[in-house]
């Protein structure tokens, strides 16, 4: 078990025993790297800024292989990315702050209550790291510089811009075998960097392909929907069911152009297009408690690809008006989702007559469509006196179109009517989301010591949603044409105003050390949920009904406000940084996931209220002879703060419940060593270990809630550095560790019905051990 002493034994084996020779052995190097940020929209090192922000430089990103934000959270205390495979947004999670049970959660936002940033424009995107100068990640909520989704913290993403004085250009690859796959997967890209104009225009573009073979078999697919029975004795198995080894696989294409103009010493522009198609075959699931599959297997009937294209086109302008910097950010992003899933243990939840069709499977085909469009304008003063001002406006257009499909072939022969698409059920959504706010921050210096800063954020907001649904078998059933599709649409609209504030102290103790006081507030937007109201003759005729009751169509907004206490201190001479925090977080109107009482449709209402508070720590350290090291601790207590009725699925959650999603304790460590060999050539040594504790599946345990185990993940890489080139040999998972990162449903659905096994339930796991070896090569400057 983890436990404090634990924690205290490995950060003193870390550094304790060599820190007392570090100060002799690296006097004349410049100490523990510096990173600059920009998370304050002004330009700072890390360390000289009073609030909780959390930077992994591009040094870091290379030498510990963080290539997504899975790998990101590992380093970051206070975050989690609740890792669910390519196939389903990964749900990102600060300090606590969840209360939706743990699964798939369908949408492209990563859970609602973290902001990520590509540059300067608010952008959902589990980004695949190339070609990045950092990554910034905010913990706490910071509502009033940015805004909407926000209750937990902010993480943005910072590419590298395009270099005026240097032309060059780099190719690399990477081959990588997994324990449990039959295949090997791939990485292969090139970034170039080219002057156009001699100190005034710059292109930086690059590419990247990704093939990951995937390491799930699905075992149990159907050969033909609607014909072959899936779920068949032993001796006719191979007549109705194939085996699809390695059915998870990903093949992701990802490019980035970017275009930098600095006619004069005032002025900056940087064009930026990126494009991300990532092609997925399938989930990370299993379902060896609910069908009895192996430890790498799924049970599902039908393959389940997933295709989601991402594009961003964005413009930033930079103007030195010489007492204050304007800054204009606009974006325009696309999102394209075409996907198909396995509908069949739904259906026969619902036990509407269909499991009594021995060859019954049913499966989605979805269809959405996002658009996006930003714009940001602020004022941000650069005079030297004590005081300092941001002022800006906010703009943001967010379009949603999507349909969503079922279809159960055979069905309705097996019914006695004529369906030619055999399409059950469809439904459509079109919805429109505008928000504008004016935020600002003033800074005072009161004396050379000791700013305070206050913030305050006014913002508005406004939702039209326009959905439908119909269920063209029932209404064939019932008389209709064969080929009817007629959904009863339905118009929705709400709007809200409100506003945030912030307060902040900085206190500089001393020239190494800053302590800072912080009390913000972050929110999410509220809206309508897309599904149609409930109408008399809903209600009231028998069947199958799907609509929404009048208290399940309006969502409030949610609201938190942090306390928080940190430091961020620098020792021996800069070749020590330790940073730390407590914090208490109060959460209001829970935006929580339900589902409809007719027709069990998924929505969001809003619910009780919750706290959070705990410790962060963060280090990094020389220790001498070569050796480095780098890791992060936090304990969180995340929890219900009132007892709230029928808060998950139906069951009554109670004041004091922990939340779902995140450990109470998570800790990493990184243990680089630097050498010569070889005459010179430079050799790299990194190992890095990451615990995670033990997950609730849902609040309290409720409802057949349950808690995943701790485990420990090591990685290991060597890199080796010539003139021009360095090579890396890597293991993720160097032992292989087989742990369950997430579920989907709840184990109150293991059962059968008139003989089918409902194989709703099953558990997401980690990537099995991974071995490869990267090459990557440099021309130019």
């Amino acid at each position: 078990m983890f436990t404090y002493s634990a924690l205290t034994l490995a950060i003193s084996a870390s550094f304790m025993p060599v820190l007392a020779s570090a100060q002799d052995d690296q006097a004349e190097e410049q100490g523990v790297e510096q990173i600059v940020v920009t998370g304050t929209r002004r330009v700072n090192d890390v360390q000289d800024i009073p609030v909780n922000i959390m930077a992994l430089s591009a040094t870091q990103l290379e030498r510990d292989r963080v290539y997504d934000l899975v790998d990101v959270s590992k380093w970051v205390p206070g975050l989690t990315v609740v890792d669910q495979g390519g196939r389903s947004s990964n749900t990102i999670i600060v300090r606590g702050l969840n209360t939706d049970s743990l699964g798939p959660s369908g949408t492209n936002t990563g859970g609602g209550t973290v902001a990520t940033y590509l540059g300067e424009i608010p952008l959902y995107l589990d980004l695949k790291l190339t070609d990045m100068e950092r990554v910034e990640v905010l913990i706490g909520p910071q509502g009033t510089l940015y805004g909407a989704g926000t209750l937990g913290g902010a993480i943005r993403y910072i590419p590298k811009k395009a270099e005026m004085d240097v032309t060059s250009a780099q190719v690399y690859g990477d081959i990588y075998s997994m324990s449990e796959s039959d295949s090997n997967g791939n990485t292969f890209g090139a970034i170039v960097n080219i002057p156009i104009i001699d100190d005034s225009l710059a292109l930086r573009a690059s590419f990247q392909h990704y093939d990951d073979p995937g390491f799930i078999d699905y075992a149990y697919v159907v050969k033909e929907i609607g014909v072959s029975n899936p779920q068949p004795s032993n001796e006719a198995f191979d007549d109705n069911l194939i085996r699809v080894n390695d059915a998870n696989g990903e093949t992701t294409d990802s490019a980035r152009i970017s275009l930098r103009w600095t006619p004069a010493d005032e002025f900056e522009a940087n064009f930026t297009y990126y494009y991300q198609d990532q092609e997925i075959e399938g989930r990370s699931l299993v379902h060896q408690e609910s069908f009895n599959t192996g430890p790498y297997e799924s049970g599902l009937r039908v393959l389940e690809p997933n295709n989601l294209k991402n594009e961003l086109f964005s413009l930033e302008l930079v103007f030195d008006l010489g007492f204050a910097e304007l800054v204009s950010a606009t974006g325009i992003s696309n999102y394209d989702e075409l996907g198909q899933r396995d509908q069949t243990d739904l259906l026969l939840d619902f036990e509407y007559g269909y499991e009594s069709f021995p060859s019954f499977t049913a499966f989605t085909r979805e269809i959405e469509e996002q658009e996006t469009i930003t714009q940001e304008i602020r004022l941000v003063s650069t005079s030297d006196g004590p005081l300092s001002w941001i002022v800006g406006y906010f703009d943001n257009e967010f379009d949603r179109f999507g349909t969503s499909e079922e279809f159960t072939p055979g069905i309705p022969a097996f019914f006695g009517v004529e369906r030619p698409d055999n399409l059950e059920y469809f439904s459509v959504l079109d919805e429109n989301i505008k928000e504008t706010a004016f935020f600002g921050e003033v800074g005072y210096e009161v004396t050379e010591d000791l700013t305070v800063t206050l913030g305050a954020r006014f913002y508005e907001y406004e939702t039209e949603v326009t959905q439908g649904f119909d269920l063209p078998l029932l209404d064939t059933l019932g008389g209709a044409p064969s080929d009817r599709i007629e959904p009863n649409l339905q118009e929705n609209e709400a709007s809200d105003d409100g506003s945030l504030f912030k307060l902040n102290i900085g206190y500089d103790m001393t020239d190494d050390a800053l302590v800072y006081f912080t009390a913000s507030e972050g929110y999410r937007i509220g809206g309508v949920n897309s599904v149609a109201p409930c109408t008399p003759d809903d209600i009231n005729t028998p069947g199958q009904a799907l609509c929404a009751l009048p208290d399940e169509v309006l969502i409030l907004p949610d609201e938190t406000k942090n306390y928080e206490l940190g430091i961020h201190s620098t020792w021996l001479n800069n070749n020590l940084v330790v940073n730390g925090s407590l914090f208490h977080i109060d959460w209001t109107d829970i935006q929580i996931s339900d589902v409809t009482e007719n027709g069990g449709l998924p929505i969001t209402i809003n619910g009780s209220e919750a706290s959070s508070q705990g410790v962060e720590l963060s280090w990094r350290a020389l220790l001498g002879g070569g050796f480095s090291t780098q890791g992060s601790f936090a304990y969180t207590k995340a929890e219900l703060g009132a007892d709230a009725a029928e808060f998950v699925d139906g069951d009554d959650a109670f004041d004091g419940d922990r939340l779902p999603g995140s450990p109470e304790r998570s800790l990493s460590m990184g243990l680089t060593y630097n050498t010569e060999v070889f005459n010179g050539m430079p050799l790299l040594i990194n190992y890095g270990v990451s615990y995670t504790g033990d997950i609730y599946t849902r609040v309290g345990l409720r409802d057949f809630g349950e808690v995943l185990p701790s485990y420990t993940l090591h990685n290991m890489s060597v890199t080796l550095t010539g003139e021009s080139w360095d090579v890396t040999l890597y293991a993720k998972n160097l032992f292989d560790k087989y742990a369950v990162t997430s579920t989907r449903a709840g184990r109150e659905d293991i059962r059968a019905v008139n003989g089918f096994d409902i194989r709703s339930y099953g558990r997401f796991i980690n990537q099995p051990r991974t071995v490869g070896v990267e090459f990557t090569y440099n021309f130019g400057d």
